[in-house]
């Protein structure tokens, strides 16, 4: 398990992992929000842009990085 669900890549990107560890996808600054960017893995694992367990929340946007909030929208008990 993960102490944080975010981890910042470079100044306009932030990886999204779940809470036991997979990432599922990334934030990207677009336009003055922050977009959601799906990403799966296929059976050799190959990234898979658009796909994963949060393929339908792609294009999610925030106007910031709030882990709570995200927490609660992307992974709701």
């Amino acid at each position: 398990m993960r102490d944080s669900l975010l981890e910042p890549l470079s100044d306009g990107v932030c990886a999204l992992h779940d809470p036991s560890g997979l990432h599922v996808g990334n934030f990207k600054w677009v336009n003055g929000q922050w977009k959601f960017k799906a990403v799966g893995y296929g059976p050799a694992g190959q990234v898979m842009p658009g796909h994963g367990p949060l393929t339908d929340r792609h294009n999610t946007r925030f106007d910031r990085l709030d882990e709570a909030i995200i927490r609660a929208h992307f992974f709701k008990d």
